[in-house]
């Protein structure tokens, strides 16, 4: 009996081919959001360590069995402890509301004028800032622990916030929509052990906040003036006025609001 002769006497119905295709759906889902991430490289690491189980009972090593099946037990909680960040923003993304995100994403487009203006001045002034901006994640936490502020996004307030020797020149400036919700925020700082020791703490919490949530920073570095954008844990250097535009137009509308990319 050859291949095509088993599967079909399996007798499959319509609701083992719809079970079949969402459990492919989920794994697929699994491996896109993982792929290109340290997640992957440690997954890899998680199925060699659980094969070891099916090694020791095809030689029989009664040993490494015992510690493969105690490996096993615990397996379930490392993953859980190990893809924390994953499993959160694939929650994330699971309820997102498309809807609820193009009307935020044609609000936040209205403010790319002032954002990129800004940036380039405080850049040419050497003059560090910070500035995050919401996309479909709400940011409500790291909003609250700095000065809210509720203003419409304007290159002037965007300038004196940032002035050295002003209340607010420390911490983030938080784009809600076309609002400046709130300055002075503080942010986590990322954990990534490669990253450069040239990066100081503006970069660090720009590639932080962009790890915990789906948000895009603008970082001004104090030290050289260059312009970088950070997004899903990755940095854009030495962006200039017209490339900080189109990444910001990538970014926070053409990847969620194909239409109006196109347009």
């Amino acid at each position: 009996m050859n291949v095509f002769d088993r599967l079909f006497s399996l007798n499959l119905t319509w609701r083992d081919a719809v079970d079949i295709a969402i459990v492919a759906l989920i794994i697929y889902y699994i491996l896109a959001l993982i792929r290109g991430t340290r997640a992957m490289q440690i997954s890899i690491g998680l199925m060699l360590l659980g094969s070891t189980t099916f090694v020791a009972r095809a030689f029989d090593l009664p040993a490494l069995e015992a510690i493969s099946r105690q490996i096993l037990f615990y397996l379930p909680f490392a993953i859980i402890v190990l893809f924390q960040q994953e499993i959160r923003r694939a929650l994330t993304r699971f309820g997102r509301n498309p809807l609820w995100g193009i009307a935020k994403q044609q609000k936040v487009a209205a403010a790319f004028g002032d954002i990129v203006l800004a940036a380039t001045t405080l850049s040419s002034r050497r003059i560090g800032a910070l500035i995050v901006i919401e996309r479909l994640q709400g940011l409500r936490n790291y909003i609250e622990n700095g000065i809210a502020l509720d203003s419409i996004v304007s290159y002037d307030l965007l300038i004196n916030i940032f002035t050295p020797d002003t209340p607010l020149h420390d911490g983030a400036v938080i784009v809600q929509d076309d609002r400046i919700a709130a300055a002075a925020c503080f942010l986590p700082l990322t954990p990534n052990p490669e990253l450069s020791k040239e990066f100081g703490t503006r970069h660090r919490a720009a590639l932080g906040i962009t790890e915990e949530t789906d948000a895009v920073a603008v970082v001004v570095s104090e030290e050289t003036g260059i312009i970088s954008v950070a997004f899903d844990g990755e940095l854009i250097r030495d962006l200039d006025g017209k490339s900080l535009r189109n990444v910001l137009y990538q970014y926070l509308i053409t990847d969620l609001y194909p239409q109006s990319g196109k347009a």
